[in-house]
């Protein structure tokens, strides 16, 4: 038999897609300006296309053309700008997502445009089917000389479907689910929290977020006889990002909910003769890369059979999505097709696994078990939950497939395709 071949296809998720719709602004009273009707070109994308129910999917809700503008004469510097909103959840799961950004931006000259801006916010998949995310109502606070917000709503609601996932079936569904009043405020400020499915009677406790860790905000409430609580947190940590609510002595993936994304608006003054320094740390998203898309493999002898051994193409994993979540990277594979129809089973082949994990990262990747791939697939490597995940990662394998003795001489060839969550 001649030798044997292997293509590797990475998994695509569906592009999202910029969407235009009616925006009714309303300028702070300051500016002596009426309301402005406008449009918003806004898209919202996500770091799961394809999850599993029980599975966080982070959403980012980008307004690349803002509906609003710099209401007064005075340019605005870089970065005195926080801007927070909601996407709008439909199809297999409804409701709204807070989503709040960080304070970023270029300087806005007098009575200029808006810079475009990015919101982050998570949910959690409670229901299997296609869920449609649609940009919703923002507000854009600045906090230069005076504090002032242009907040802006859609005016026909819903906008229109910008992004869609579509989930699978999963394990034990957590539905819990908390959502906030407001999605910003100043440090001192109270926000209040709601939250359902969770366990009748529990003892809750509400928490704030900074990336991966609790910072020191937080507050116990009661579920009532249908899982369901009200209250109200004091938000004094200017690091606090998000805001969480859990059952239990410390936070866990089944009995909690969230983070519902929160946004301090730090308005201390500084101090005489000297300047305030703000920096943020951007999460980024889960990716992979492979060294190539094409693997040769050991030709075996018509007659007698044997192993057709080679080697994947390396695949690099990047993981800079700054949360709680580990990944797994897995494959499957088709049928090895020939000449004249004939086929090698695809449970012939396997493959023993190896990865590395590059020197600083958070978390360490374990390879998958050795054995057979097949049509049902198996794991490639996979890294695990923990407070704070991520880092860079080479995976490999050595594959060999079985080929069964007197297989009718010639090519044959059968696509891996590879799957990273």
């Amino acid at each position: 038999m001649a030798g044997t071949g292997a293509l590797i296809a990475p998994a695509q998720a569906l592009a999202a897609t910029p969407v235009d719709f009616a925006t009714h602004c309303v300028p702070p009273p300051i500016a002596g300006i009426p309301p402005i009707d406008g449009t918003t070109t806004a898209q919202i994308t996500v770091d799961k296309a394809a999850p599993k129910v029980g599975d966080t999917v982070t959403v980012t809700y980008t307004v690349t053309k803002p509906a609003a503008s710099n209401p007064v004469d005075l340019a605005l510097p870089a970065d005195i700008m926080t801007p927070t909103g909601k996407v709008t959840l439909g199809g297999a799961q409804s409701g709204d997502l807070a989503v709040a950004g960080p304070k970023k931006n270029d300087p806005v000259p007098g009575k200029g445009a808006f810079p475009p801006f990015s919101m982050t916010g998570t949910f959690t998949v409670t229901a299997p089917g296609a869920i449609t995310l649609s940009p919703g109502d923002y507000n854009i606070h600045t906090s230069y000389i005076m504090e002032l917000d242009t907040p802006c709503t859609v005016t026909n609601p819903p906008a229109p479907v910008s992004e869609t996932v579509t989930a699978t079936g999963g394990g034990q569904t957590n539905q819990r689910a908390v959502q906030l009043g407001t999605a910003s405020g100043k440090p001192g400020a109270t926000v209040t929290v709601t939250g359902s499915k969770f366990t009748a009677g529990a003892t809750v406790t509400v928490a704030g977020r900074a990336g991966a860790a609790e910072t020191a905000d937080k507050a116990t409430v009661t579920a009532d006889a249908q899982g369901a609580f009200s209250t109200t947190l004091t938000v004094n940590d200017k690091a606090t990002s998000g805001i969480v609510a859990y059952e239990g002595a410390s936070w866990s993936d089944d009995k909690g909910a969230g983070p519902a994304a929160y946004s301090v608006v730090d308005d201390t003054p500084a101090p005489p003769n000297s300047q305030k320094l703000n920096s943020s740390v951007k999460a980024g998203t889960l990716s992979m890369t492979q060294a190539g898309d094409a693997v040769s493999m050991d030709a075996v002898d018509f007659g007698k059979g044997g192993f057709s051994r080679g080697s994947l193409q390396t695949v690099t994993v990047q993981d800079f999505r700054g949360g709680p979540a580990g990944w797994s990277l897995t494959g499957k594979v088709t049928d090895f097709t020939g000449p004249g129809g004939a086929k090698i089973d695809a449970s012939k082949l396997g493959w023993t696994p190896v990865c590395a994990t590059k020197a600083g990262s958070p978390s360490t990747c374990a390879a998958g078990s050795p054995g057979p791939v097949g049509g049902a697939g198996a794991t490639l490597a996979t890294t695990p939950n923990a407070a704070l995940t991520g880092g860079e990662f080479t995976v490999d394998a050595r594959v060999s497939l079985n080929v069964p003795a007197f297989t009718a001489p010639g090519a044959y060839s059968g696509v891996l395709t590879l799957t990273l969550a």
